[in-house]
Formats: structure tokens, C-alpha cells, sequence
């Protein structure tokens, strides 16, 4: 549509600051409610089949009777907005539906700062800051509810059938719950598909970790359309590898290794982490298995007399640990230095450390979601070194690799 460059002098004749154009009371406010206005006007004229006070009106049963009030909201702030009414209630607005309050784009802005982990209230007192426009709670509650069935829909989706690498994790999150706070588990899984890419399959909430659960969440990936993984890391989480080995009976199980060194760094006072993370690299870098169990002998012997629960550990783990000795340096780059999983949980971890609690599960999942789409915008690149490990992975699972 061509704009008559007269008409613009013209609204533009006493034009002295920005303000007189994009303020709260500027030219487009005030011209975007006369088109929104005018276009009902019009709307109404063509629902009604004649113009205002024709002759043609007559009899036909149907006529104008008055306007009704409402308010919209959006970027330029709160809008009033008087809307035409027929006699019969059988018109209905298309460019501003009924029960509509809000500008298409709205509710995007209040998810996104939702995503970002911003309560609540803070988003309250930044659409007042910036936008001028005042939303109760309720309102930016009832937007991110909505979500909710977004996240059910994702939970579902179908998935590829084979995810080479598969990363399991979980985080620790406040919930309330029959009127206590506790902590509950949040589990993820990334998947790795065939071009490297990374790829969130679903969440999953329980009080409790067990083998009953995790065997209902790989039954619930296999049904889903997963048929093969090659390697699954995991967190030392409980029933875990077992459940994964019986759903998927030809998958590798490989404990974090990254998980591992952390917990053991939990024992060590500041000063002499660095030199216990620089011993215990010597033992997860090891050319061999064999090469590998003599570095933890040799970290037991220089540590154990002030740090001895992290050498039990690692042993207590080995069988798990180790499973990487077997890969060619090109797989244990991916797998143990689990760059895949830990970006997405610090990202993740972002966005709740500014929650003391949430109100009930649905609260967590639904901002936890929403924090992954926002991190999964990044993923349109394979994770590093993935050419060489996926060459090297057709080698060692020959067959079970898809020619395209």
C-alpha cells in the first residue's frame, strides 16, 4: 500500500522532538488507534451490509448500537480503544478480537524475559520501565501457563533413531510441595544425533532415582522412535546404566568423567585444587587402561593421606570410568570432557539461580524449557572434533551407522 507523502507533511507539521512522534501521547500511538478504529468502523459497516445512517438499513433487523470500551497493551504502552457495537451481538472485530487485550508479540516479550530467568515481579517493573504499561501478575502468570502445554507437546514429539551420544544428567531444584520446600531432581538428556548436533530429548522430574524410574524414561524414549545409542554418559546416577542396558542392550555406558573430577574437587580446600586437578587429569588423559590404574596409585599414594576419599571413589566407579580407555582419542574428547552437556546446564543453571523456589513442578519445567529453547538457538553447529569421531565411531559400531 503507497503512503501519500502529503498526508505525512501534513501529521508531521508540528513535529519538534521524538517525543512528538513515539511518546506516550505521540503521532503513532494516536494513529494507530484511529486505523485500529476506523478499521471496526469498517469491519462493522460490511458484518451489517450498509454504511452508517443509509436508508438501506432499514428493517433489516440489525443496526449499530454504540461502542463498548477496552484497553490494549503492547510496546507503546496501554491503548483505549473504543470498539463498535451491532444490536444483535453478532458482530465480532477480526483486526482486534474479542477478549483479545493484548498486541500480537506481547506475550513473546513477557516469555522471553521469563526465560531469562527473571521473576514475576521483575517483569512487572520492566514492562513499567520501558513500555509504560502496567500488567497485573495474573496476567504475566496466565502467559507463562500457557507454555505448559507447549512443554508436553516438545515431551512427545517424535525423535531420530539413532543419537550416537547420549548425555544424562539432572539438576537440583527448590519445589514446594504439600506445603514444604524440598529439593527435587530435574533430569536431562542431550543427544547427540548423526551431524553432531546437539539435541534436548525431554526432562523429567521425581523425588526419587531409581532403576522403576529410569526404566519408564528409556521406555519412554524408545517409544518415541529412539532405536539405537551407541554411548550413553551418565552422572553416577542410581539404576541408571542398568536401565539403559536393558532397554538398549548394545549401548557402552560411560560415567562422566567431568561429574567424577568435580565431586572429588568438592573434598579439596581452594589453595590446592589446581595441583589434585592436575594429578587427577594424568589419570582420565592415560594412553591405557594399565596406564590409567598406575596414575590413580600413584594420586592415592601422593593424596590419600589428606584427601582418601577421592582415590575410593574412582575405584569404587572404575568399571564405569574406564569404559573410555577402549575409544581412540578422537571419541574421548567427546565423551569425556562432556562440553555437550555441561554448556547447556550452566546456561540452564543461569536462568533458575535467581529462584529461591518454585511454586509447584509444572513452574520448574515450564522455565526450564523455556531456558533450553532459548540455549538451542545456538546449536546449528556440530560439536567440535565430530568428523573425526564420527569416522572413527562407523569403525567401532560398524554396521549400526546409516549410510545417509
Amino acid at each position: 500500500m503507497t503512503i501519500n507523502t502529503d498526508l505525512i507533511d501534513q501529521l508531521l507539521k508540528d513535529y519538534k522532538q521524538p517525543e512528538d512522534v513515539l511518546g506516550e501521547n505521540g503521532l503513532l500511538k494516536q494513529l494507530t488507534k484511529a486505523v485500529l478504529e476506523r478499521a471496526m468502523q469498517a469491519e462493522l459497516t460490511h458484518h451489517l451490509g450498509y454504511q452508517k445512517h443509509a436508508a438501506a438499513g432499514n428493517h433489516t433487523g440489525n443496526s449499530r448500537n454504540g461502542k463498548s470500551k477496552k484497553t490494549l497493551k503492547g510496546d507503546f504502552g496501554s491503548m483505549p480503544l473504543e470498539v463498535p457495537r451491532d444490536r444483535n451481538a453478532s458482530f465480532e472485530p477480526q483486526i482486534v478480537p474479542k477478549g483479545q487485550t493484548r498486541f500480537e508479540g506481547f506475550d513473546d516479550k513477557i516469555l522471553s524475559l521469563y526465560a531469562r530467568g527473571m521473576t514475576t515481579r521483575q517483569i512487572k517493573q520492566h514492562l513499567e520501565e520501558i513500555y509504560q504499561v502496567e500488567v497485573s501478575p495474573t496476567l504475566i502468570s496466565t502467559v507463562t501457563d500457557a507454555v505448559i502445554d507447549e512443554v508436553r507437546a516438545w515431551q512427545g514429539r517424535p525423535l531420530e533413531g539413532l543419537y550416537p551420544v547420549v548425555y544424562f544428567d539432572c539438576l537440583r531444584v527448590k519445589i514446594r510441595d504439600g506445603g514444604h520446600i524440598i529439593n527435587k531432581a530435574i533430569y536431562l538428556a542431550i543427544g547427540l544425533t548423526r551431524e553432531g548436533q546437539k539435541d534436548a530429548l525431554g526432562l523429567w522430574i521425581s523425588q526419587t532415582e531409581g532403576a522403576k524410574f529410569w526404566m519408564g524414561v528409556m521406555t519412554e524414549l524408545k517409544s518415541r522412535g529412539v532405536s539405537d545409542i551407541f554411548i550413553a554418559c551418565v552422572d553416577g546416577l542410581k539404576g541408571l546404566p542398568e536401565a539403559i542396558e536393558a532397554v538398549f542392550p548394545h549401548v557402552q555406558v560411560q560415567q562422566g568423567i567431568v561429574h567424577q573430577v568435580r565431586a572429588s574437587l568438592s573434598y579439596v580446600g581452594y589453595k590446592e585444587r589446581k595441583a589434585v586437578a592436575v594429578d587427577l587429569k594424568q589419570v582420565y588423559t592415560a594412553p591405557t587402561r594399565e596406564a590409567g590404574e598406575r596414575q590413580l596409585e600413584e594420586f592415592a599414594a601422593k593424596w590419600d593421606s589428606r584427601y582418601p576419599t577421592i582415590s575410593k571413589q574412582w575405584r569404587w566407579n572404575w568399571e564405569r570410568l574406564a569404559v573410555f580407555y577402549s575409544y581412540p582419542a578422537e571419541i574421548r574428547k567427546v565423551i569425556y570432557t562432556t562440553n555437550a552437556i555441561e554448556s547447556v546446564n550452566n546456561g540452564v543453571r543461569r536462568v533458575i539461580k535467581n529462584r529461591g523456589s518454585f511454586p509447584n513442578d509444572e513452574a520448574a519445567l515450564k522455565l526450564i524449557y523455556l531456558a533450553l529453547q532459548n540455549l538451542s538457538e545456538k546449536w546449528t553447529m556440530p560439536v567440535k572434533d565430530w568428523r573425526a569421531a564420527l569416522n572413527q565411531l562407523a569403525i567401532l559400531f560398524e554396521g549400526r551407522l546409516p549410510l545417509v
